[in-house]
């Protein structure tokens, strides 16, 4: 291997070593859940439509309440004492876009991708009134011209989470679902479907993996997505109330031991 590469390599890695560390240090105060988190949402154009700007200028952080609510009920079915674990506040929009996630990204690419998004983060993201613990950059899009949007991502080495939503107050529901899911990963939540199929994994991908009879089960777990209805069948939840926290969840963010 030439010198210079050997350098950057060296360098790369003296650099996530340090961030390793920094998010290690992050996450164990978070996650210890005695005080309330402050969860930041900025709103950014993602089409650059009328219609998105037309949206993000009628939100209101009342519009985010439920999300405050969810993680509110779910912590007591686990017995957490801080009864009220998050807070979320509404940002300024953000004019500029974060550096889109490789499609197919390999190891260096992925990590690349990371640093570059902590440092677009730290470059563009406007001052609130509170410090944030969370930040996710809610990106808008207008649904009569966008029937698929991109896959959100939540990073817990920085608490960032990238939303992509749909500007329409009729889709909501499924709004406030993906941006809970993408706020769990911040806290350390791992996916629990299938990458391939997309199905839920049993047992940790369902809400209630020992209800008899299994199916329909009648919520999603909200790593998992999906409700599932059969071995083989999963339907999208409506809304963040059709989901539930599961056991396997509840431990990563350590809300159980």
């Amino acid at each position: 291997m030439p010198l210079f590469k050997q350098f950057r390599v060296f360098v790369l890695v003296l650099i996530l070593l340090g961030v390793s560390v920094e998010a290690l240090l992050t996450r164990n105060h978070l996650q210890d859940w005695s005080s309330t988190l402050n969860v930041a949402i900025f709103p950014i154009n993602g089409d650059g439509s009328a219609e998105s700007r037309s949206f993000i200028n009628s939100l209101k952080e009342a519009d985010f309440a439920p999300i405050e609510q969810y993680f509110g009920e779910q912590a007591a079915q686990y017995g957490l004492a801080q009864t009220r674990p998050i807070r979320i506040y509404l940002g300024s929009e953000i004019q500029k876009h974060p550096p889109e996630k490789p499609a197919k990204a390999g190891f260096f690419s992925s990590i690349y991708w990371s640093l570059a998004m902590r440092y677009w983060v730290r470059r563009n993201t406007p001052s609130i009134h509170v410090r944030p613990d969370i930040r996710i950059f809610a990106l808008y899009f207008d649904p009569a011209k966008y029937k698929r949007l991109p896959d959100s991502t939540g990073l817990a080495k920085g608490q960032i989470g990238m939303a992509y939503l749909f500007a329409d107050r009729g889709l909501n529901g499924s709004n406030l679902l993906v941006t809970t899911h993408e706020m769990l990963h911040t806290l350390g939540a791992t996916d629990k479907y299938g990458l391939q199929t997309n199905q839920p994994i049993f047992p940790v991908g369902y809400a209630e993996p020992y209800k008899s009879p299994r199916y329909p089960q009648e919520f999603a777990e909200i790593m998992a997505g999906r409700v599932p209805m059969s071995e083989t069948e999963a339907n999208i939840p409506e809304s963040v109330q059709k989901t539930m926290i599961g056991f396997v969840t509840a431990r990563e963010i350590r809300w159980i031991k």
